[in-house]
């Protein structure tokens, strides 16, 4: 069986939309979602519609807590704005109340299994969501996500693709749908083929001027949601 696994999307449907038509292209049968549907932009809606059609596993994103401060603490709006963008105000918008409960239902981890193929599914680490995990980070962080019991441990929320041989198994950053901090205008992500235990990263082009175009509507202030879609785009 050939699984996508897929990261911090943030309400990037464009990107999305590419990513699947690819994997669908590669024959991907099953995707792994660890985390950050919401945040930043605006179509968590087509997001959760599209992955819909697909059989999935996901996990909950340190975005889908910002989303549940945002709900029970209305008053944090315009800070979560600023740092973030109104992805989190388009998801309260546009989710119905059954799509936010399921957000907020969802785990923190999930450990998985394909054939012979052991899985681990983690946002930030397996031991915190919102733990950051650079390709550079030291050994000491990345030998702690080793595992005995898995053949690939997944982290997200860097939004770095990486790949890194442990001792016992292979830790993987698929990197960033919605907001790659590789390059703009490119999603990562990553296939595991659980007939060979083989792995491969993937960058898909999308076409990021709808976006930037909603972001001069929604959030022209905040200059971050605008660099990062055209960082070291064409370099």
């Amino acid at each position: 069986m050939k699984i996508a696994v897929i990261s911090d999307i943030h309400g990037n449907y464009d990107a999305l939309f590419e990513v699947l038509k690819k994997a669908k292209k590669e024959g991907v049968e099953h995707l792994l979602v660890l985390g950050d549907i919401v945040g930043y932009y605006y179509h968590p809606d087509k997001v959760l519609e599209a992955l819909s059609e697909w059989s999935f596993d996901i996990i909950k994103g340190n975005h889908e807590y910002i989303l549940e401060d945002l709900i029970a603490k209305p008053d944090l709006a315009n800070s979560i704005r600023l740092k973030y963008g109104s992805g989190h105000k388009a998801a309260l918008e546009k989710l119905s109340e059954e799509q936010l409960k399921f957000l907020k239902e969802l785990p923190e981890t999930k450990s998985v299994q394909f054939d012979e193929v052991s899985i681990l599914m983690s946002h930030g680490s397996p031991w915190s969501n919102d733990f950051y995990i650079y390709p550079d980070c030291g050994m000491d962080i990345i030998t702690r996500c080793d595992s005995t019991e898995h053949n690939f441990v997944l982290v997200g929320h860097s939004h770095y693709a990486f790949a890194i041989n442990n001792a016992n198994s292979v830790l993987v950053n698929p990197g960033s749908v919605g907001q790659s901090r590789q390059e703009g205008g490119k999603s990562s992500w990553c296939m595991i083929d659980t007939n060979n235990k083989c792995f491969r990263m993937f960058s898909t082009d999308y076409e990021v001027d709808n976006l930037i175009n909603e972001i001069a509507e929604k959030d022209e202030d905040i200059e971050y949601l605008t660099k990062v879609l055209i960082r070291n785009k064409g370099t």
